[in-house]
Formats: structure tokens, C-alpha cells, sequence
């Protein structure tokens, strides 16, 4: 007979929850630079965002159904086009609409963090010159100034931009001509925009810390798990520093740096080595690798110090939901092992709440909760059930070895 590991209790505080992304789920942004984008021909894009998970309107059922599956914090951002559509006009309107959100979080017991910036500007913002443009970086902290209203009371975690190192590959895509979405290989980022997004995310920390000394902030990195193969490793070192390493090298100074990871990426001694014929994957053409939280957190820690982490994005794009929650239970092993170990972990958060607008595409679902796109009807998967359950256990399962 096996015996079953104990459960790993989780830490005080512990935050347990699910993400979205308001462009992804909203509906209707249609002020952001992504708007033009789905709507422009010749891209790599296969459908528009259009009305989204029409989560602008329905977001109280999306947070009552977070709730009830024993979730006790919900990561969402605030959309930077809705609430400064013309540069120097704030709405609001919009303003009040997100404060609206916090509250109802609040309300429902869940623990909001919010993010500023995930993946979509405005479009003035981008006819500018997006992020490398003559004061961007005084724009974007004054459009953090602005969020007062909404971040200022009640939000203990604040994200100043979700994944800057892929706002850099992105942006090294464009000047050569590629506008994949997600980027394709390893592309190489652009530097002009890596030192822009930095200075406009300490910006950004300085405001937040001006509002509130008391609130949380950091950022998210994207985790790329870079596997050295043997005599590899220094190629690896030179794949990894400036797509991942230097933005968590940026975290340094902040109270909290979000881990955010999917599969692995191998490296031989010519470079990235794809994945075998015969593994599984997921719909987004990944290897199922739920070992991968696991590795990022760890090379985060060894990278950024005493700075406390949070898995802010894990998951799983499936039309399977027992290999959605085969991967969570594979990924929260490597979450329960790394804390045992005394890495300093303070959340998961999973990806994603709902099936949502994936940056081009709704085939991958990622989401705890179906949505009816004819109807919006929301429907808990199970494998939200069991995830949401563990919120209530207040402990973390653990495999037997």
C-alpha cells in the first residue's frame, strides 16, 4: 500500500485565484491599438475580439462564480484605452466602472489585484510611438496617477505591466516585419524598447508607492524555462539574460515579482531544439510540461533575490478538462516542493478564469469556466471545482514521489 504525502498547508496570506486580462474578456476596447490590429488585413490574426466574454457587463457573474468555487483572489486589469481614450482626457466614467470591480470583488471575498498594463495601449498611445516615443514613460505613470480612484483603497496587489520581456520580443518582431502573435521560435527582443518598459515600470512603482505606501506592487515576467542540454549551457545563459533575466533583474527594488509560465523551452548547443513528434500537447501547439512552474520559480528566486514571488499565470489551453486538471495537480506539486524547499511564495493564481479571447484566436481554452459564445452562459469546468475546493482546504496537494 502507497502512502499518500501529507498536504502542504498554504502560508498565511496565501493568495489563491484565477487571472483575465480586460481585453480578453471585456469586449468592445475598441480605443486600444489591438482594436486596429484585429480589424487591419494582413496579420496573422484569425478573428477579432469583437464582444469578448462580454465580462465589461458581466463581471459580478464572473466574480460570484469565482467565489462560490472557494477562490479568495481575482487578478484583472483596467484598461488604459477605455480610461484615457484621447491622451489627457480621463473618463470618469471608466474610472468609477473599474472602482465598481474592486468593490465587488471586495464584497464577494475576493482579494483584487490589479493590473495597469496588459498587452494593449491606446491608440494615440501607439501613434506616438508606443513605448520608446519622447515621454512615454511620463505618460504612462500619469495614467497610473490617474488609477487612484480605483487602486488607492481596498487593493493590496498592484502589477504595473504583465510581461514586459514579450512587449520587447513584440516590438523586435515589428521593426523586422513579423507580427505573430504569439511570437513564433525565440525571437530576440528589442533593446530600445526592453530599457523603455523598465524606466516606465520603476516610474510607475514610484506613483503607485505615492498613493498608498501599504500596497503590493511589482510586475509579471514571462517564464520561458530554459533547459540547457549538455555543453549548452552558456547558450542558454546567452538565450535566456536578455528575454527573461534582465526584466527580473528589474524586480529587485519591488515587493512582490509574478512568475508566469506555461511549458519548457530545450537548448542545444546550436540553439532551441523543438519538442519531440511524439508529446503531448496542448492547443496552443505546446509541450505539456506542468513541471515548468516549478523550474521558473526556482530561476527566479536564484535571479531576484529575497523579492517574494506569486505564480500569476499557469495553465493549460485544452479541450480535455481531465488534462486540465492533471496538469494543475502536476503544477501545484512543483508550487508545494519549491515551498517546502523555503522559496519565499506568496500566491497562485491560475490561468485563466474563462475561456477568453487568446491574442488572435478562441480555440485555446484556457479557462476554468466555459463560455457559450451564442448565449455568454458561463459554465464551471471541474477541474474549477477541485481548484477552487483547495481554496476552502487551505492546503496544497503533494504527490508521492
Amino acid at each position: 500500500m502507497t502512502n499518500t504525502p501529507a498536504p502542504v498547508p498554504f502560508p498565511e496570506g496565501f493568495l489563491w485565484g484565477a487571472s483575465t486580462a480586460a481585453h480578453q474578456i471585456e469586449g468592445n476596447n475598441t480605443n486600444s491599438d489591438w482594436w486596429i490590429k484585429e480589424h487591419s488585413t494582413g496579420t496573422h490574426i484569425q478573428e477579432p475580439s469583437l464582444d469578448a466574454c462580454d465580462s465589461y457587463h458581466r463581471w459580478p457573474e464572473d466574480m460570484d462564480l469565482l467565489a462560490s468555487l472557494g477562490f479568495t483572489d481575482y487578478r484583472f486589469s483596467v484598461e488604459w484605452a477605455r480610461i484615457e481614450p484621447v491622451e489627457g482626457s480621463f473618463s470618469r466614467a471608466e474610472l468609477a466602472h473599474y472602482r465598481l470591480m474592486v468593490e465587488g470583488a471586495i464584497a464577494r471575498g475576493l482579494r483584487p489585484m490589479v493590473t495597469l498594463h496588459h498587452f494593449t495601449v491606446p491608440q494615440w498611445f501607439e501613434a506616438r510611438g508606443g513605448w520608446t516615443a519622447e515621454g512615454a514613460t511620463e505618460l504612462f505613470a500619469r495614467y497610473v496617477a490617474a488609477c487612484a480612484p480605483v487602486i488607492s483603497e481596498g487593493v493590496t496587489h498592484v502589477c504595473t505591466i504583465n510581461e514586459p520581456n514579450m512587449i520587447a520580443v513584440m516590438a523586435g518582431q515589428a521593426k523586422r516585419g513579423d507580427n505573430s502573435f504569439p511570437p513564433a521560435g525565440l525571437p530576440t527582443p528589442d533593446d530600445e524598447t526592453t530599457a523603455a518598459v523598465i524606466a516606465a515600470h520603476h516610474a510607475a512603482v514610484k506613483e503607485v508607492r505615492a498613493l498608498d505606501a501599504g500596497i503590493q506592487v511589482g510586475w509579471t515576467i514571462a517564464n520561458q524555462v530554459y533547459q540547457a542540454l549538455p555543453g549548452a549551457e552558456d547558450v542558454t545563459a546567452a538565450y535566456r539574460h536578455p528575454r527573461e533575466d534582465v526584466f527580473i533583474e528589474a524586480a529587485r527594488g519591488d515587493d512582490w515579482i509574478g512568475v508566469q509560465s506555461y511549458t519548457r523551452t530545450r537548448i542545444g548547443p546550436d540553439g532551441p531544439i523543438p519538442a519531440a513528434d511524439d508529446v503531448e500537447r496542448t492547443l496552443t501547439t505546446w509541450e505539456y510540461y506542468p513541471g515548468a512552474v516549478g523550474e521558473a520559480l526556482r530561476h527566479t528566486a536564484e535571479v531576484v533575490g529575497d523579492v517574494p514571488l506569486i505564480v500569476t499565470e499557469n495553465g493549460i489551453a485544452t479541450d480535455d478538462d481531465s488534462r486540465r486538471a492533471d496538469y494543475y495537480a502536476g503544477a501545484l506539486s512543483e508550487v508545494a516542493s519549491a515551498l517546502e524547499d523555503g522559496i519565499d511564495i506568496r500566491g497562485y493564481l491560475a490561468w485563466s478564469a474563462l475561456d477568453n479571447y487568446e491574442w488572435g484566436t478562441y480555440k485555446a481554452t484556457f479557462g476554468l469556466i466555459a463560455i457559450d459564445w451564442e448565449t455568454f452562459e458561463r459554465t464551471p469546468r471541474d477541474s474549477a471545482k477541485w481548484l477552487g475546493s483547495l481554496g476552502r482546504t487551505r492546503e496544497l496537494p503533494r504527490t508521492a514521489a
